[in-house]
């Protein structure tokens, strides 16, 4: 049997059991089942920092140019800004058709801490790190891809039979990579199951029905955009029909809705793109981890949902000026908040403050968050492949040509 309809299976028998078994088995869940899915989790993220730095050196080599670096780095950003501005109007849209908060009333006022969000200019100073060792044990993958593209700078420098072995060993590295990750996927299932269970019975019907519209709402957004843009994208450059698309990225996509983490779903993603939609490897190494920090369309769309639903529970009616600076800034918080754990409440609060929204309203989607962040996950990864897929195809033509 395929291992995406393995863990399809094991998602599904997740939510059934997890909705039979309820609150009152949380404690035998938390204690038994959980830490099958932590250490999944634990071995997934053992193999980020490898595949990252050894697949970024040997792309970069691959090259062989600084300066097409930065013509695929330039797109590859212009891109990632331009679907994530399109996915807070598609939010915009969905929650403007079915208008979410409408009867519900402000019952608390608790408080949610958010972090604050960093200025860019501290995000470009954090971007390169003073110890390379200390930024890959805390796996900070920006200050990660700007040493790894220096370490491959360097052994483009050196040239000859020295760098051919650099290169080599590199290679072999990011081998070694892809094998480890082959076979923590065999395990997938198990810890798709172990995972999810705990999030299904905390979070039943009780709780989940009053605030079923949003759910909703970023739910068939992301479906949309996905199916829109996305597969238009692979389509138009890449000649996949929307079915090879989703169908290549099916194991990536279902390992970042049950994680909630694009970083967790990296080492998948890099090898579904190059394996299953035969993207090249130094163009997937280079855009794909890019992508894991600062594309944020699923969280772009559920900003725009979250915003219209805010308005309507507090009885604010949005303007078009309004809905225009909360794409803009949505869309420029995508990169000021990359890297940032959290980053999805962060550019809600930004958000809100930018139109004057109560800030109170963070409260009403706080408690619904880890179900809401499924699905702006599983949305933010897929958009990491389609921009990667049109990457490798202008790379092919920029070739073809010289």
């Amino acid at each position: 049997m395929n291992l995406s309809i393995k863990i399809l299976i094991s998602l599904v028998l997740s939510v059934i059991c997890g909705l039979v078994a309820g609150p009152d088995a949380l404690p035998f869940i938390n204690w038994w089942i959980a830490p099958i899915g932590t250490i999944f989790l634990n071995l997934i993220k053992m193999v980020i920092v490898p595949i990252v730095f050894f697949s970024l050196v040997v792309g970069m080599t691959s090259l062989g140019d600084i300066s097409k670096l930065g013509r695929i780095g330039v797109k590859t950003i212009l891109l990632y800004l331009v679907t994530t501005a399109i996915a807070i109007v598609i939010g915009f849209g969905v929650a403007g058709l079915v208008h979410p908060g409408l009867g519900l009333t402000m019952t608390s006022a608790e408080a949610v801490t958010v972090k604050e969000s960093p200025s860019i200019m501290q995000v470009f100073v954090a971007m390169v790190p003073t110890n390379p060792v200390a930024s890959m044990a805390k796996a900070e993958i920006l200050p990660l891809i700007v040493f790894s593209l220096f370490v491959g700078v360097g052994i483009l420098q050196v040239g000859g039979e020295r760098a051919k072995t650099l290169i080599d060993l590199f290679d072999a590295g990011a081998e070694v990579s892809y094998k480890i990750i082959g076979i923590v996927m065999k395990f997938a299932p198990f810890g798709v199951f172990a995972l999810l269970l705990p999030v299904v019975a905390k979070n039943g019907p009780a709780v989940l029905l009053p605030l079923l519209s949003v759910i909703a709402c970023v739910a068939v957004g992301c479906v949309i955009h996905a199916v829109l843009v996305y597969s238009t994208l692979a389509r138009l450059w890449g000649g996949h029909t929307p079915l090879e698309f989703f169908r290549g990225m099916s194991e990536a996509m279902l390992i970042a809705f049950t994680t909630c983490s694009s970083a967790a779903a990296l080492p998948i993603n890099m090898k579904n793109c190059q394996e299953k939609l035969g993207v090249r490897r130094d163009v997937s190494s280079f855009v794909l981890p890019l992508g894991a920090t600062i594309n944020m369309d699923g969280t772009a769309l559920y900003m725009g949902v979250c915003s219209l639903f805010i308005a309507n529970v507090f009885g604010v009616d949005l303007t078009l000026g309004q809905m225009a600076i909360i794409v803009l800034t949505g869309t420029l918080a995508s990169i000021g908040t990359a890297g940032v754990p959290g980053a999805g409440i962060i550019m809600l609060a930004m958000v809100l403050q930018s139109v004057g929204l109560p800030m109170e309203g963070l409260a009403l989607v706080a408690g619904i968050d880890r179900i809401l962040d499924m699905f702006r996950t599983c949305l933010n990864i897929t958009g990491d492949a389609a921009v990667t897929i049109v990457m490798d195809q202008e790379e092919r033509k920029g070739s073809a040509k010289a």
